[in-house]
This record gives C-alpha cells, sequence and structure tokens, in this order.
C-alpha cells in the first residue's frame, strides 16, 4: 500500500503521525508523496476546537469521492484524539471510513491494515483504547528518515480537568515514558541527524518517570538527563502548565546551555473569576510570580502563551484583565482563540455565553495587541546577531529557512551553509512574523 498521513492539530500529532509512518514503513508500505498518489489515507485528528471538526468531517467526505473511483484497495483511515471522542459519530455519519483508532493505538496500524488486505473484512471499521503504556511498549525502535528538528513524546495525558479541555477523554490521564526509554529514543534520533528535540505532553512539566536505579525522575531531573548528550545541540519543550513550575526548572533554564531561552506557558485568561471557572488551579498572581521567577534565573527568556477569549461568563472587566496582564508580560508570540464548546466537558454546559460577535470583537483587540508585542520583540534584533538552526530550503535559490534561539522564523541566503548548519545570523529585516538575515562573510 501507499500510505498518505495528514496531520491535524498540535506537536503530539505530529510525533504520532511520525511513529506510524515508521510502522508501515517497517510492515512494507511505501510513503506516498502526495495524497493522489496514495491508496491508504490516514488523517490524524484533533478535536480541540469545532471548527477543526467541521473541516475534518468535509475532508473525509471528499476521500468517498477518491475511493469511489479508486481501482483496488482503497482505505480511509482515522485516528487521533476525534477519532476518540466521535468515534460514534464518525460511524454514523461516514460509514465508508474502513478504519478508526483512538490516539493510544496507532502501534495496531499496520497490523490491522495487513489485516484487511489479506481476509478481506469489508466492515473493519474498530475502536480500541488502551493506554499510553501499551501505546509506547510496542512502538518499534526503528525510525524512517528524520529532519534536523523533531518532536519527541515524554508524556501524555493530563489529571488537571481543566473544564474546556477534552484531552482527559481522549488521551486519558497522565503517564510518563521511562527514563532510558526516552534517551535510547534520543540516540536514535541523533544517529539519524536531528540536531534539536522538542519534548512534548500535554503538561509535560508534570513529567514524573522511572529513571536510573528505578528512582522516579521530576521534568527537571530528565532534562539534566539530557543535557550533555552527544550530538544533541538544542532542546526544547512544550506544554507547560504554570502550577507545575518550580525553582528546579527556572534553575535549568540557568544551567542548561542547550536549553532554549523560550517558553510556551499558557495562561488563557488574566482574570481569576475565569481561571476558576476554567479549573486552571492557578491566580493570575501565581502565573506573574511564575513569569518573574524564571526571568530571574534566566532574564533573556522568551515567554509565549495562548489564550481563551469568550470563556461563558467573561466580562469585558475579565477580558480588560487579560488585556493588561498580556501587556505586563509582553510576550514574544501567542496563540489565541475565541471558546468553542465541547461536548462532555463541564463549560458546554456553563450558564451566560458570550455573544460570537462580542467574542470575535474581542479576539481581534487582544490579536492585535499580541501582534503588536511580537513585532517589537522581532524589532529588537535588528542589527543584532542569532543563532539559527537552519531546518529546510527556502522558496528562493541558495535560500535557507530556520529557527533563531527564541523560536523565530528566520530566512537568509547562506550560499555557504546547508540545512543542519547551525550559524550566526545578523538580522537585517522583520517581516509580518518571521526574520530576514545575512550571514557576514
Amino acid at each position: 500500500m501507499r500510505f498518505f498521513i495528514k496531520n491535524y492539530g498540535c506537536q503530539m500529532n505530529s510525533y504520532d503521525s511520525r511513529r506510524m509512518a515508521d510502522i508501515l514503513i517497517s510492515a512494507g508500505h511505501a510513503h506516498a508523496c502526495s495524497l493522489l498518489q496514495a491508496n491508504l489515507i490516514i488523517l490524524n485528528t484533533c478535536s480541540i476546537r469545532e471548527k477543526v471538526d467541521g473541516k475534518i468531517f468535509s475532508d473525509i467526505g471528499r476521500l468517498k469521492l477518491l475511493k469511489e473511483k479508486a481501482s483496488g484497495n482503497f482505505f480511509i483511515v482515522v485516528v487521533g484524539c476525534m477519532a476518540q471522542s466521535r468515534f460514534s459519530d464518525i460511524v454514523r455519519r461516514t460509514p465508508y471510513v474502513d478504519i478508526i483508532l483512538g490516539p493510544q493505538n496507532i502501534h495496531l496500524i499496520a497490523e490491522i491494515v495487513d489485516d484487511i488486505i489479506k481476509n478481506k473484512v469489508l466492515d473493519a471499521t474498530i475502536s480500541t483504547s488502551e493506554d499510553a503504556e501499551s501505546k509506547f511498549r510496542q512502538l518499534p525502535n526503528k525510525f524512517s528518515d528524520r529532519g534536523v528538528s523533531e518532536f519527541l513524546t515524554i508524556q501524555e495525558g493530563c489529571n488537571n480537568f481543566c473544564s474546556y479541555c477534552v484531552v482527559p477523554f481522549t488521551r486519558g490521564r497522565e503517564f510518563s515514558r521511562g527514563v532510558l526509554d526516552i534517551v535510547q529514543e534520543v540516540k536514535n534520533l541523533i544517529s539519524l541527524g536531528v540536531k534539536e528535540i522538542t519534548l512534548l505532553g500535554q503538561n509535560v512539566n508534570s513529567y514524573n518517570g522511572e529513571g536510573r536505579g528505578r528512582r522516579n525522575y521530576s521534568f527537571p531531573d530528565l532534562l539534566f538527563e539530557l543535557a550533555h548528550m552527544d550530538g544533541l545541540k538544542r532542546l526544547r519543550y512544550t506544554t507547560s502548565n504554570p502550577r507545575d513550575v518550580d525553582e528546579n526548572l527556572a534553575r535549568a533554564h540557568k544551567e542548561i546551555e542547550i536549553l532554549m531561552p523560550s517558553l510556551h506557558l499558557p495562561v488563557q485568561s488574566g482574570a481569576d473569576a475565569i481561571l476558576k471557572k476554567m479549573n486552571r488551579k492557578y491566580t493570575r498572581n501565581e502565573y506573574v510570580r511564575c513569569v518573574e521567577m524564571l526571568r530571574e534565573y534566566r532574564p533573556d527568556l522568551a515567554f509565549s502563551s495562548d489564550f481563551i477569549v469568550g470563556f461563558p461568563g467573561e466580562t469585558d472587566a475579565d477580558f480588560q484583565q487579560t488585556l493588561e496582564l498580556a501587556e505586563s508580560i509582553g510576550y514574544a508570540q501567542a496563540y489565541s482563540f475565541k471558546y468553542s464548546p465541547r461536548s462532555g466537558t463541564p463549560a458546554a454546559q456553563m450558564p451566560n455565553p458570550v455573544p460570537e460577535d462580542i467574542k470575535s470583537e474581542r479576539l481581534q483587540i487582544l490579536q492585535n495587541l499580541l501582534d503588536d508585542q511580537q513585532l517589537k520583540f522581532n524589532q529588537n534584533f535588528i542589527g543584532q546577531y542569532l543563532n539559527v538552526l537552519f531546518v529546510k530550503e527556502g522558496r528562493h535559490e541558495k535560500q535557507l529557512v530556520g529557527r533563531s534561539e527564541y523560536s523565530q522564523s528566520v530566512s537568509s541566503t547562506a550560499a555557504a551553509a546547508s540545512v543542519g548548519d547551525i550559524v550566526n545570523v545578523r538580522i537585517t529585516e522583520v517581516a509580518s512574523h518571521s526574520l530576514i538575515g545575512v550571514i557576514d562573510q
């Protein structure tokens, strides 16, 4: 079979898609360069927002036309969080889907596909819900090609149960992989030429895995374990919950040279009343103190964040507090969204929904502020040098695109450099959300 994987949503889905490709290639299947060249289409889905659900159902509908025109085997596979949370809806609305797998069952993909081919089973739609431990135990140690910057999942699931979030119902409760398992995967990635690794978890800094001597390792313990691995040039992580940031993590940012000075620290709202409704388990002041502590240890640390506007019951005063918080922190980058109710979550049943027009207005105001902050942050580097890891070729001749230590996208004409090189680039221009620079000869 020739497979093509379309990925939606978070970095963890990107990691899962990579591992499914590893599994299928190991089983003798071939990777197709485009959807139209494939006869095994895999949609790795997200279920964070309702808008994404609608897009995925539309995409599945378009695949039906390809399936009807295909001669021979043609399979549609839906995996990931939406597959887990909306299994019944997928079966009812799109009965031509052949396989449905939750995110903890991606390791079964080749086995199921091969079973369909061998036994010619027409009604192959299944849904299983093993735990993350089973998934990681059964993922293969062989890897297909990798880039120079890759994701690595170290922790899955969440115990926080934020009132708007479906993750505990799609990815389950928290599970942390063992330290030696992670170290081996890092070694495997380095052997394939990977220079930068981003550690992933729904709540990555609540990591609590078994380490050397069978003792439990905290997230800072894991960072220090990985700090001196030969060949690893850069280390990042996401996503963090402010309530799990402690002084040991702040110390890691000061002492670990390869730990990049950028941190995604979602706040969601600047109003205590809304944070309480969201069940975020921290206050506005606690978030601010967390940022201050991190900056004391690493003054140049650049912060990014997530915001939700229009949460049920959010008043004009609540929204103003969010604006004031954003102004006080000064973000290098941030993502903001209108609240989208998710079926089965407590927030979906909350009273006093905010009208859509007010949500849209507030979102635009917040995004204008955040865009302005990002622009000002980037403008500070004009004439300065940034350490850039080039990750791919650009659209223009001899152009390379990479990422700075502060997570900015940087492009430069680089005749003497190659993908995988880490180079000092002098910044000359600021585009809308990226930087342009030159390499001094």
